[in-house]
């Protein structure tokens, strides 16, 4: 049987695990602290799983935070490049693990490979396009089009995009340290918790913020689904574990559309176009895994 290695790098926390996907899993987590202190964790744990599993690990996938170089044909391939989060920025993150365990290295961001987990293993199976999103500290978004993770100029940063902003109704100036009221900057945790001084975790449902979350996360999907062209949505991270959500979400997204995009997916089948991820939390690491199973073929 192969053994692969995941490694799914957070902004606060690290998975690193061993197996074939699915529930067979050999794992550890521990906070993401600078490179010097994270990558030699990592590389101790796997040097012990290869130890105990008596075989050499086949390869080894890296979901990282961003952003990253995920071009092979880069000199800075495997490179976290520049991010804000202190003894990071510019690190050879896929070069480390690499030359340390000599095995081959997939390296894309935590959230294409979300979506790569979720369409081995997840809501996306049996689909060959498709967005998975994590609503959380940040908005970060990862796209499969046509069986392919996507990939140009660099990775998508969807979090990034513009959404309308109604200075009126919400005169909150966003929390993005880039561009102030991005969508990532008016509807990720760190907005929710700025706008309303406190927590979304606890919040109660029939707040005031939710309606506004749900408004601007919709206007976020409707500009994905007029460019993307998904066949279905996933979206994970904390905030989107409020559940109830989703039907506000949904309905947001209709009547943003307005009719213009007539497909099931976007009326009686809604309910299964934007949806949880199937894998829970689990969706970086796993997807983690199926990008070492696919690089180690």
């Amino acid at each position: 049987m192969p053994l692969y290695g995941g490694i799914e790098a957070g902004g606060t926390k690290m998975v690193c695990a061993v197996g074939t996907g699915g529930d067979d899993l050999r794992e550890i987590r521990f906070p993401t602290a600078s490179a010097v202190e994270s990558i030699p964790q990592a590389i101790q744990f796997f040097r012990e799983a290869q130890q105990q599993a008596g075989v050499k690990l086949d390869a080894i996938g890296i979901a990282s935070f961003g952003p990253i170089d995920p071009d092979p044909t880069s000199p800075t391939w495997g490179y976290v490049t520049t991010t804000p989060k202190p003894g990071w920025a510019n690190v050879d993150f896929a070069g480390q693990i690499k030359q340390a365990l000599d095995v081959p290295v997939a390296f894309d961001t935590d959230v294409n490979a979300a979506a790569y987990g979720e369409g081995r293993w997840g809501a996306a199976q049996g689909l060959h396009t498709f967005v998975y999103l994590t609503i959380g500290t940040g908005i970060g978004g990862g796209a499969v089009s046509n069986g392919k993770l996507l990939h140009g100029l660099m990775h998508p940063e969807m979090g990034h995009s513009r959404v309308p902003h109604d200075w009126q109704k919400d005169p909150y100036a966003g929390s993005c340290g880039y561009h102030g009221d991005c969508w990532e900057g008016l509807a990720g945790g760190p907005a929710i918790q700025d706008r309303w001084k406190q927590s979304g975790r606890t919040l109660p449902e029939g707040h005031p913020a939710w309606d506004l979350e749900a408004h601007y996360l919709a206007h976020g999907l409707a500009n994905i689904i007029l460019i993307a062209c998904p066949q279905r949505i996933i979206m994970g991270g904390g905030v989107m574990e409020h559940l109830f959500l989703f039907p506000m979400i949904r309905k947001n997204v209709q009547t943003i559309l307005n009719g213009y995009v007539r497909v099931p997916h976007l009326a009686e089948e809604i309910d299964a176009f934007i949806v949880p991820p199937a894998l829970g939390n689990r969706s970086g690491v796993l997807g983690a895994i199926a990008m070492a199973e696919q690089v180690a073929q």
